[in-house]
């Protein structure tokens, strides 16, 4: 089951949110300590962030350095950013910082669910492709990685000039 971090201090939305995404194992944050500190032990795919974290919760600061903070310790990770609903410019901010989205409040189960959905498909993806690339010759356009494959990729580049 892929694991997904809940970033809110408000309870209820939290259970919401756990309730609403049962097909993943939710792991729950309320602060930018807890969080950060989940990012690292648990390395989920996907994180819903709220931006109203404490002690500021009516401002977006503490919300902003937290998906600063998550990108930095792991880029690849798709953050959702949720929002009141008057809190559109720093939804946008977050969205330029490198937030994969952003939801506003209140929260809709379907469609917070589809959200979720195509980030953890994106992140799939993304991961696939990162593990292709690698796979992939790109010097001589032969695929496969096993010593074989490296001995004729060798061969191939010492022959080519000839």
């Amino acid at each position: 089951m892929e694991k997904l971090l809940i970033v809110d201090d408000d309870l209820g939305i939290q259970k919401q949110l756990k309730w609403s995404l049962a097909d993943y194992e939710v792991v729950l944050a309320d602060t930018r300590e807890s969080a950060i500190a989940a990012v690292r032990r648990h390395e989920p795919k996907v994180v819903t962030l709220d931006l109203g974290l404490p002690p500021d919760a009516a401002n977006a600061s503490e919300g902003l350095a937290a998906l600063k903070q998550i990108l930095e310790i792991a880029p690849h990770t798709k953050v959702i950013v949720i929002t009141g609903n008057d809190d559109r410019t720093n939804a946008l901010k977050a969205i330029e910082m490198g937030a994969y989205d952003f939801y506003q409040k209140p929260v809709d189960a379907d469609v917070i669910n589809v959200i979720v959905s195509r980030a953890f498909s994106l992140a799939t993806l993304e991961t696939d492709n990162r593990s292709m690339k690698s796979i992939v010759g790109c010097d001589t356009g032969i695929i496969g990685s096993s010593e074989s494959i490296d001995r004729l990729r060798l061969m191939v580049q010492r022959i080519a000039p000839t």
